[in-house]
């Protein structure tokens, strides 16, 4: 008996590894490759983009809803994040050259002071809106996993695309330029 229980044992315990790895990487990879197409803000394409308010850098308040009309590129941040760091400079670019096309950089810290998100913005040079989310309401109703994150919404203020993870000037004009191009 104590032969069989040692069996059927091993035999559970086979089971639940085999479980474990289809679980994990299921019919489409790993994890990894699923977020790039399905997980995280992925998953919120064509859902509204929601909208709270909060602060502004001069201490008013406003939020994505002000930007309905515009193509909004919603960019989650925090000063301390090196890779947001690292994008900031395209960012500031992309929107000063598509501006005048009916489009904005919306840059939303994460979870910082108003005087924190405002050194950065000030020792970046930003020009684009910024918006301070001390409680990081925007980061958990766009599933963001890490930072930072971005969104890519429409003129009606859908969701067309989320992003995990630090951006090129290249990425952004892909993301953007479709939607910029079918109000030309």
């Amino acid at each position: 008996m104590p032969r069989y229980l040692g069996l059927v044992a091993a035999l559970v315990a086979l089971v639940a590894i085999v479980f474990t790895v289809k679980l994990y990487f299921g019919a489409s990879g790993p994890p990894a490759s699923r977020l790039a197409g399905g997980g995280g803000p992925a998953m919120l394409a064509g859902a509204p983009a929601q909208s709270y308010p909060v602060k502004t850098l001069d201490g008013a308040t406003a939020g994505l809803d002000r930007y309905r009309g515009s193509v909004v590129l919603v960019n989650l941040w925090a000063s301390w994040c090196a890779p947001c760091r690292s994008e900031t400079p395209a960012l500031e670019r992309l929107y000063r050259d598509e501006r005048g096309k009916g489009f904005t950089v919306l840059g939303i810290d994460q979870g910082e002071s108003t005087e924190a998100a405002g050194a950065f913005a000030k020792q970046m040079n930003l020009s684009y809106p910024i918006l301070v989310d001390e409680d990081q309401r925007y980061g958990r109703a766009y599933a963001a996993i890490g930072l930072p994150t971005s969104l890519v919404v429409d003129r009606t203020g859908h969701i067309v695309r989320g992003i995990d993870g630090e951006l090129t000037l290249a990425q952004m004009h892909e993301a953007v330029d479709p939607l910029l191009r079918a109000r030309e």
